[in-house]
């Protein structure tokens, strides 16, 4: 668990540097995409509804975008918890699929 922890911090700070260094030249609709929350929303769709380790993938992204971000510590840290509450939620309640209950 320690050892997916610190790869996943390796991989949201290089994730980090690039949409803060170079996507900010490709801007869509003058947005820049995000590749954090595009990771941890992926991650928790295909993630057991009762593994928590989404939650852990959103403290850590969050916190490099806001280390990264004009606003203040904590903002991105708590829209990527909120959407990992909601998508375990929503898979939780709503959806079964007999793949993931093996």
């Amino acid at each position: 668990m320690i050892k997916k922890i610190f790869i996943f911090i390796i991989i949201f700070y290089f994730f980090v540097l690039v949409q803060t260094s170079f996507l900010i030249y490709f801007k869509v609709w003058n947005m820049v995409p995000n590749l954090i929350l595009f990771l941890v929303v992926v991650w928790n769709v295909f993630e057991k509804a009762d593994n928590r380790f989404g939650l852990y993938q959103a403290i850590i992204g969050g916190f490099f975008l806001d280390i990264f971000s004009n606003r203040f510590i904590g903002f991105n840290i708590l829209i990527l918890v909120i959407s990992v509450i909601l998508i375990k939620l929503f898979f939780r309640r709503y959806v079964r699929i007999p793949f993931f209950e093996k």
